[in-house]
């Protein structure tokens, strides 16, 4: 590699070819960097700092030379990068880089002791630890919502234990499985009036008293959503096949089937009666709203000295 330099005969000539030079050292940096694998990265990235800071010394010396020597001659111009007959390929380069990693590595001109001792960042435990701290956060927010919240549930339960207590109650549980007013109703009259009857013949009395009273019970097949009432026969059809939830409407007709006067105690409110003018045993049944997973629920009420 020679290193006498001939410089052309005009300076836009020369600074073309110094426009030419940078354009060609961008494009090795670029591959250079393209090729680099994460061991060799560090000094690539040292090894391109110096490649553009030795053509800018070479460019400057150039035109300074240039300009002392208006006519043209040849001078020599000291240059440590390859001109034409050698080029300079990123291939090159990185093959001097990895030899240069097995014997002693380059060290980055101007690095300061603290740099060079900086430990490489985790990003991963950096992640992890972000995960957790955002979801002992959201646990911390949760906690406090619920601290924050009414339960419904547990005052529905308190107020019932002593709205029992008050009338000499006592809670017997019913499964929660759509059939629970039935249910209720069910073992109020085995326990009020020793009658045994199952969950089946009670949805069909229910069913044929409306039929029989269809006046009577009209006015509750309102429909909010349509404006329109519904008719009774597809109802009563539903009512008598399927495990359909029992309201108002059967309570009812259970009481003028049985004739006898049915309360249902709730909380948080006086209790309803149906059917007063009833003349047999009166049946008691406890009314929930919060307490079950299914929502609103009947559960059979006893007296005391009846368990």
């Amino acid at each position: 590699m020679s290193d006498s330099i001939e410089l052309p005969s005009t300076k836009e000539e020369l600074l073309a070819r110094h426009k030419k030079e940078s354009r060609d050292l961008i494009a090795t940096i670029t591959g250079l960097k393209k090729q680099a694998t994460k061991k060799t990265r560090k000094n690539v990235l040292i090894k391109c700092s110096e490649l553009e800071h030795q053509l800018a010394t070479k460019h400057k010396s150039e035109l300074q030379k240039f300009d002392q020597d208006s006519e043209g001659n040849e001078g020599d111009v000291s240059n440590d990068m390859k001109n034409d007959d050698d080029e300079i390929t990123p291939e090159k380069l990185l093959a001097q880089i990895e030899l240069k990693d097995e014997t002693t590595p380059l060290s980055p001109p101007h690095a300061s002791t603290e740099s060079q001792a900086k430990p490489k960042r985790n990003r991963q435990k950096e992640r992890l630890e972000r995960r957790k701290a955002d979801l002992e956060r959201i646990k911390q927010e949760a906690a406090l919502e619920a601290a924050n919240t009414v339960d419904y549930r547990q005052i529905e339960i308190d107020s019932m234990s002593q709205l029992l207590a008050l009338n000499n109650l006592s809670l017997h549980e019913i499964k929660p499985d759509g059939h629970c007013l039935f249910a209720s109703i069910q073992d109020q009259l085995l326990v009020r009036q020793q009658q045994e009857v199952t969950i089946e013949e009670l949805r069909k009395k229910a069913g044929d008293y409306m039929l029989e009273n269809k006046n009577d019970f009209i006015p509750f097949l309102f429909d909010e959503q349509t404006m329109e009432l519904r008719d009774i026969e597809p109802y009563v059809q539903e009512l008598v096949s399927t495990a359909m939830w029992g309201s108002d409407m059967e309570i009812l007709a259970l009481a003028k089937c049985f004739d006898c006067p049915i309360s249902i105690y709730m909380a948080g409110a006086s209790t309803h009666k149906i059917n007063e003018e009833g003349n047999n045993a009166e049946l008691k049944l406890g009314f929930y709203k919060h307490s079950y997973g299914l929502g609103e629920h009947y559960n059979s009420l006893r007296d005391l000295d009846q368990n």
